[in-house]
């Protein structure tokens, strides 16, 4: 794959992940920062950067267990 594309798919994970920073409310932050670090897996198996890839799989787990908490949780405000 072309290293333009590559870097690409790089700065389409930053991106992602600075404009969930920016969002209101706890569950889109995680579902952004998730899809985000999903995108940064597959940008770590380009570049065979295993750090990356575990990192962003730990971090996957752990905003996705968030989001279910949050879906799952009944609220009385």
């Amino acid at each position: 794959m072309n290293e333009i594309w590559i870097d690409s798919i790089g700065y389409i994970a930053l991106f992602i992940n600075l404009y969930s920073m920016s969002v209101k409310g706890e569950y889109p932050l995680r579902l952004l920062s998730a899809i985000a670090n999903c995108i940064y897996i597959g940008y770590g198996f380009l570049i065979a950067s295993t750090p990356i890839m575990v990192g962003c799989i730990i971090a996957v787990g752990l905003h996705l267990h968030r989001l279910y908490q949050l879906k799952t949780t009944v609220r009385y405000d």
